[in-house]
């Protein structure tokens, strides 16, 4: 069987396969790169129905829909060769085979990856945006910020993660010292500005 899928006719078949494999491995080894955010780049007003069918509308990670992809894709162009060369005594050409496959496969995904999203564990990002980091507090790290000369600090995000990012005082002539606590009120770029705690306008706070 082995040497058949290297044979030009089962070939997309192998590749398929082999991918399929890989990406595998990579999840189980803990990597987990098939949990990509899809809504940013998916939720399109019109083609829900498109996702549906798809597959893709659901919980189900980027990698994951393509790992079963592969799967159905694999599976149903090897029994096409099968059956064909069964009843023909001769495969497909791999172009017209590997066409067939991609329909066939695709419809068979579309059963196979809602079901994968209902069975496996719900995936929770903790991805945030930077402008989130924005009226949160944070902490000095070392030296002294001052306008024009930023100093490094440290917030944590509302989901317990520690962000390490360059902060200079709102105020111009204000200098925040190594170990105070500031409030985060604008960004420009990767760098913050901040109200030390012991201005006047967060003592009320």
């Amino acid at each position: 069987m082995f040497a058949l899928f290297l044979t030009p006719a089962y070939l997309p078949f192998a590749v398929a396969f082999f991918v399929m494999v890989g990406i595998g491995l990579i999840e189980a080894i803990g990597l987990g790169l098939g949990h990509l955010d899809l809504d940013a780049d998916v939720g399109v007003d019109g083609h829900d129905g498109v996702l549906d069918w798809l597959g893709l509308s659901g919980e189900l990670p980027m990698l994951i829909w393509l790992t079963s992809l592969l799967g159905c894709f694999t599976l149903i162009g090897v029994g096409l060769q099968q059956g064909v060369s069964a009843f023909f005594g001769t495969p497909l050409a791999w172009p017209l085979a590997s066409a067939a496959a991609l329909i066939g496969g695709g419809l068979l995904n579309s059963i196979v990856a809602p079901g994968l999203a209902r069975i496996m564990p719900g995936y929770e990002s903790t991805v945030i945006s930077t402008d989130d980091l924005l009226r949160r507090r944070g902490t000095i790290l070392e030296g002294a910020a001052r306008r024009g000369a930023p100093a490094r600090a440290k917030v944590v995000d509302q989901h317990g993660q520690a962000h390490i990012i360059m902060v200079e005082p709102h105020e111009d002539s204000v200098v925040i010292g190594a170990g105070q606590r500031v409030l985060l009120v604008r960004r420009e770029g990767q760098r913050f500005f901040a109200l030390s705690e012991e201005d006047p306008l967060l003592r009320s706070i």
